[in-house]
């Protein structure tokens, strides 16, 4: 059976202000997050119990590397241009790769739940439920994850904090519209805020490093169907994700052919990082 892979947090909510803290370690000092659990307690502020499960958030939201301990690429450049994670830009950032749970850009698996509750959120159950109970949400994960009742409350009790990720508008990624909370228990998706269009090429060269690379010319229907592509991850539809391709094209980003079936994407990116540079810029 899949494991959920959300007790990182322990107790802690996903919070800008203390992943801030904690990508301030991994940019200034020479052992960044790798330093000792004493060390990172004194360099960030944060408690015993908090210190580990803020380094796992600024890991899983891309900016941290696990092996270095100290800022991704894409980390120094959100910390370049937002030094205080406060831009769109960089919520979306966060987003894209909390997706992927721990796992990075690695090749995904064919059922997203194995990757753990955010991926499957992600990628299996929003693309089918654009808006959903808690009851709802619990009762799904439940047929995938450990059923009894003292696992059920914890798996509710971790999905929460995802959703709070997404709704909690004092310090979180709210500011996106990626989910929104009707009332208490209700929510919504599909009426996100969408990113700059360097930032949606930003995503798409990540997507095709992983899965097409090597390759010069991409299937279109295998980009647009890609159960881990833009689709899911913008929280969009299919037609909605050609239209965007369309905008690349006009920039000169991607060409496209659609002369002759099957039709076929080129990238003209060179670096993926000068697409995310471009969005910061460019805001």
């Amino acid at each position: 059976m899949s494991e959920l892979n959300l007790s990182f947090h322990t107790t802690f909510s996903l919070k800008k202000e203390d992943i801030l803290r904690m990508i301030k370690v991994a940019e200034e000092e020479e052992k960044g997050v790798k330093d000792s659990q004493e060390n990172l307690m004194a360099k960030t502020g944060l408690g015993n119990k908090k210190v580990s499960p803020i380094k796992s958030w600024s890991i899983r939201s891309g900016l941290v590397d696990r092996e270095t301990g100290k800022l991704t690429p894409q980390g120094a450049i959100a910390r370049k241009h937002d030094p205080y994670l406060q831009s769109p830009i960089t919520d979306w950032l966060m987003h894209f790769y909390l997706s992927f749970s721990d796992k990075g850009l690695a090749t995904p698996p064919p059922d997203p739940a194995e990757w753990g509750g955010w991926t499957w959120f992600v990628y299996s159950f929003l693309p089918t439920h654009p808006s959903f109970s808690r009851s709802t949400l619990d009762n799904a994960a439940n047929q995938i994850y450990e059923t009894d009742k003292k696992k059920a409350k914890s798996i509710s009790d971790d999905l929460l904090k995802v959703l709070k990720a997404y709704t909690d508008k004092k310090d979180a990624l709210a500011q996106i519209n990626f989910l929104k909370s009707l009332t208490k228990d209700q929510y919504i998706a599909g009426e996100a805020t969408l990113p700059p269009d360097e930032l949606i090429a930003y995503f798409l060269a990540k997507l095709c490093e992983r899965d097409f690379q090597g390759l010069s010319q991409i299937n279109s229907d295998r980009l647009l169907q890609h159960p881990y592509g833009l689709s899911p991850i913008l929280g969009i539809s299919t037609d909605k994700v050609q239209d965007l391709l369309d905008r690349l094209s006009g920039k000169g980003i991607i060409e496209q052919y659609k002369t002759v079936p099957p039709f076929q994407i080129i990238p003209r990116w060179n670096e993926s990082l000068d697409l995310l540079e471009k969005a910061y810029v460019n805001q």
